[in-house]
């Protein structure tokens, strides 16, 4: 085990360092706009964008300005300086991740416990009416886009705007230090929003690996040996069923904390999403690559993770 982790983290590395090429090399040559120009305000001169470009240091050419940076990177972990605001791109990232993590987190917790209950039941209740309901109801919700979701929430449910005033809007996050009270109702909202599509598809995916578990031969084994059926169920059914599970909710949580965009952009939530957001319209590459390095690691990161959880939900599976 110690020398698969080794090694995979060797290639986390690997990895990075290809995003972060291949990132800079199409934000190089295919940008956007021209970032010297955009700082340089809305009615530049030739001399002062000039000016703006050298000091950028945008004037070299795109394999020393790659390889200044990655030099910064490896020997100060410096991701650089917004080319907009002058401000450094770790400290805004870094500023703006504890949002993302609250969101991430709390969403995770609806979905999974919503997604595997409802997949549990659906499965254990197969061709019955709660079943149908139940299914059909996760269809919609993986139909919806979260953007769309996200909008009608607020239109119903906004105190500010919302036909039934139930829950804060958008522009109400709180940081936790600051006044947990209203961070938890701020983030109830974006929560549910986030969590309907996962949980829909959880509950989906969970019903058919728990159907198709449950025709095993040692599930029937199991209960010739005169176990109960909730503990066939819950303690062989679902521990086996959970495997892809648990290979999604690795993925979905490294995609997560690398930034929810299009939730984070509905609901105004100041995190990573809406940075890298801001940053793509306005062609400012050092927070763009910031963004993509940070959602990279957390999603490699995620996947070592599930990897080794798989030693523990199944038995089966041994890393050399």
């Amino acid at each position: 085990m110690g020398t698969y982790i080794i090694r995979r983290l060797l290639w986390v590395i690997v990895l990075l360092f290809l995003v972060s090429l291949l990132t800079f090399i199409i934000f190089y040559l295919f940008p956007s706009a021209d970032p010297a120009a955009l700082r340089a305000g809305r009615q530049p001169n030739p001399a002062l964008v000039e000016q703006i470009r050298q000091s950028l240091g945008l004037d070299k050419p795109w394999y020393v300005q790659y390889g200044r940076y990655m030099k910064n990177l490896i020997l100060h972990f410096d991701l650089g300086t917004s080319y907009q605001n002058n401000i450094s791109v770790k400290e805004q990232i870094f500023q703006r991740l504890p949002a993302t993590i609250s969101l991430t987190v709390g969403a995770v917790v609806v979905w999974v416990v919503a997604g595997v209950s409802v997949g549990i039941l659906s499965a254990v209740k197969r061709r019955t009416w709660l079943d149908r309901t139940a299914m059909t109801g996760a269809l919609i919700g993986i139909s919806a886009p979260v953007y769309w979701l996200g909008l009608v929430a607020l239109y119903l449910f906004a105190n500010d705007i919302g036909k039934i005033k139930i829950f804060s809007g958008a522009n109400s996050y709180v940081p936790l230090s600051q006044d947990p009270a209203k961070w938890f109702s701020s983030l109830i909202l974006p929560w549910l929003v986030l969590a309907a599509s996962f949980a829909a598809f959880y509950a989906r995916l969970l019903r058919a690996n728990l159907l198709e578990t449950m025709s095993e031969d040692y599930i029937r084994t199991a209960r010739a040996k005169g176990l109960g059926e909730r503990r066939v169920i819950m303690r062989h059914g679902v521990r086996s069923a959970m495997t892809p599970v648990v290979t999604a909710l690795g993925l979905d949580i490294g995609i997560l904390l690398g930034g929810a965009i299009l939730t984070e952009s509905v609901f105004n939530i100041p995190g990573v999403g809406r940075l890298a957001y801001d940053a793509i319209t306005r062609s400012d590459l050092p927070m763009i690559q910031g963004t993509v390095l940070f959602g990279a690691f957390f999603i490699v990161m995620a996947n070592l993770v599930v990897d080794i959880a798989y030693a523990f939900l199944d038995p089966r599976v041994r890393y050399s």
